[in-house]
């Protein structure tokens, strides 16, 4: 067995050790399992809200887009860093003000039953279908260039992800977004490291780039580019501000712990940008048909020149860290979902409607929600399979033009509903299926092709691209967003009961009071900070022993700097732990249920 294969095992069994450690803090009650009862840290929150906006789409196909086009490849991580600033400023602690532990109680609240139920049966099956498309997608990727079996990449893969979500919930989650975090930061840093040594510097790659640096090739319309930049910060801020997506901070024990896990995702995000694409863009210049090197992968091949790059300048063992990086980055995207569709069910299906005049024990609830989760981790895993065999992809382009029709649509009503209060009862879910018609006009009719016989021009198939997406933001931001506010024009305060009316006001109420933690706070402060920093302990202690493979001495060193720098934040995680004082002895469930609103 080689080093690689060595590295990307110690990966899954640290996973595994962590869905272990946190199992007991969620097995306390339905809350502690789906957001960790509302008690987690800013640093842990912050992490987890980092890493669901990245994905292992970052080391292939931003890498292979960074690799052709230069600097137009951060305009999405541009558009999550802006999104962030606005999170720290307005978004993130009214969130945790909702009070709720799931998206789909705020949407209740916000919105009525009926748009409960509506959210609830689109987030669910998109949810599962997009986790099937990640699944595949790396196993496409590993299989194709590491050998390995497409079957069993995924079946590992999905399994530890159901593992670490069924047994240990929101605290196994956030827990291994956190280590997985560390993991995707020492390949980061590390390889952009040698890259900047080995190219010369960031002069060189500006000076020395195959094609414009700023503008790449094919890119004859700068208003294009401009264009796309502008609208991609109006996306993410949507994608990112919006009560389907609030799940990232639901779990933070207050307001302030909040904003700041906003605060720290910004700046994970902007050091990320800064140097997820060092690499890509020095192999650019050094080894200009890099591409070449897996053309295994097709028109996909520019996909892997992560690889090559790791192949070619790093030490031996780096491979196995860029497969564990790629296996993080799925990872915490899988088991996100998974813990938040679980929540959806219980609280805003089965707990409401099935067994609406039998009201659940907390146990049961508990034992359902992890049901749900093995039935939504097993069809996640038979969706990517059958993905994976299907040759003519007919399904899949199918399904992917479903998910475009409804995606877009679904978050106007989810971020704009934050703070346009008068609307009526049928506002958030006419507004999906009007922006699932804005979304096929735009697909077929209104399309980047016709927008250029509009002006007479000849586009590069790079250029269409560019404007498809701006066309495509411009029409939600304008037509589905209008039309969401035009509804409050037929907002009537008679169509709503006197119930109703208390409900939607209680809402913004909550938004604007602050969450506090209570007195018990100290002891899950300490537990978190003991056993993440034990874990964090042993990642590093494993990452030293890379020291021993046969590499330059420079490489050991490479090695060394990275595992101390993992240990380090291990230590200051149990001296901090140690430092607090030991406080009562945890309440039991019922009670710390209530007390951690």
């Amino acid at each position: 067995m080689n080093i690689d294969m060595l590295v990307v095992g110690g990966y899954f069994i640290l996973m595994i050790l962590i869905s272990v450690a946190f199992k007991k803090m969620a097995s306390k009650s339905s809350s502690d399992y789906f957001r960790g009862g509302g008690r987690m840290l800013w640093w842990m929150v912050g992490a987890t809200a980092f890493m669901t906006q990245f994905s292992a789409w970052t080391f292939t196909g931003a890498a292979g887009k960074a690799f052709t086009d230069g600097f137009a490849v951060t305009f999405v991580f541009l558009g999550n860093i802006a999104a962030y600033i606005l999170s720290y400023w307005w978004f993130s602690h009214r969130f945790r003000q909702m009070r709720v532990d799931t998206p789909t109680e705020a949407i209740e609240q916000r919105f009525g039953k009926t748009n409960e139920q509506f959210f609830t049966w689109a987030i669910i099956p998109l949810s599962i279908l997009s986790g099937g498309v990640w699944l595949n997608g790396l196993a496409i990727f590993v299989g194709a260039v590491f050998g390995y079996d497409m079957t069993t990449t995924i079946w590992v893969t999905g399994l530890s992800v159901l593992l670490i979500s069924m047994l240990s919930g929101a605290w196994g989650v956030v827990a291994s977004d956190f280590v997985q975090t560390l993991v995707v930061a020492v390949i980061s840093v590390a390889c952009a490291a040698v890259a900047l040594f080995a190219v010369g510097g960031p002069d060189e790659i500006i000076t020395k780039f195959p094609t414009d640096f700023i503008m790449g090739p094919d890119m004859n319309y700068g208003v294009l580019l401009v264009g796309s930049f502008l609208f991609f910060i109006v996306k993410q801020m949507q994608s990112i501000n919006n009560i389907q997506d609030s799940y990232r901070f639901l779990n933070a024990k207050d307001s302030n712990n909040a904003r700041k896990a906003a605060l720290l995702a910004m700046g994970l995000m902007i050091c990320g940008t800064l140097i997820w694409f060092i690499p890509p863009w020095a192999m650019a210049i050094m080894v200009p048909d890099a591409a070449a090197a897996h053309a295994e992968l097709g028109n996909k091949a520019s996909d892997a020149v992560y690889l090559v790059f790791a192949e070619k300048y790093m030490p031996l063992g780096t491979i196995g860290l860029l497969v564990a990086g790629l296996f993080a980055a799925t990872m915490s995207s899988m088991d996100s979902a998974l813990c938040r569709n679980a929540g959806i069910f219980v609280r805003s299906f089965w707990a409401p409607i099935i067994c609406r005049n039998k009201p659940m024990s907390e146990t049961n609830m508990l034992r359902l929600s992890q049901g749900v989760t093995l039935i939504n981790g097993i069809l996640v895993i038979l969706i990517a399979q059958l993905f994976a065999q299907l040759k003519g992809l007919s399904l899949f382009d199918l399904t992917m033009r479903v998910a475009t029709l409804l995606q877009s649509p679904m978050l106007v009503p989810l971020f704009f509903g934050m703070f346009i209060r008068r609307t009526p009862k049928w506002a958030a879910w006419g507004t999906v299926c009007f922006g699932m018609f804005v979304s096929w006009l735009v697909m077929n009719v209104f399309t980047a092709q016709w927008g250029a016989s509009l002006f007479g021009v000849t586009l590069t198939a790079r250029e269409l691209s560019e404007l498809t997406t701006t066309i495509t933001v411009a029409a939600h931001l304008i037509l589905t967003g209008g039309f969401f506010w035009a509804t409050s024009l037929f907002y009537k305060e008679e169509s709503f009961t006197a119930k109703e009316r208390q409900r939607t006001a209680d809402f913004f109420v909550a938004l604007e009071t602050p969450v506090v933690a209570d007195d018990e706070q100290d002891e899950f402060d300490r537990l978190q900070r003991s056993k993440l920093g034990h874990i964090t302990l042993m990642m590093g202690a494993g990452l030293m022993l890379m020291v021993l493979v046969p590499n330059p001495l420079w490489g050991r060193l490479l090695f060394a700097a990275c595992a101390g720098a993992i240990l380090l934040v291990g230590y200051l995680l149990k001296l901090s732990a140690g430092a607090l004082p030991q406080a009562k002895p945890i309440l039991k469930p019922s009670m710390a249920s209530r007390s951690a609103s």
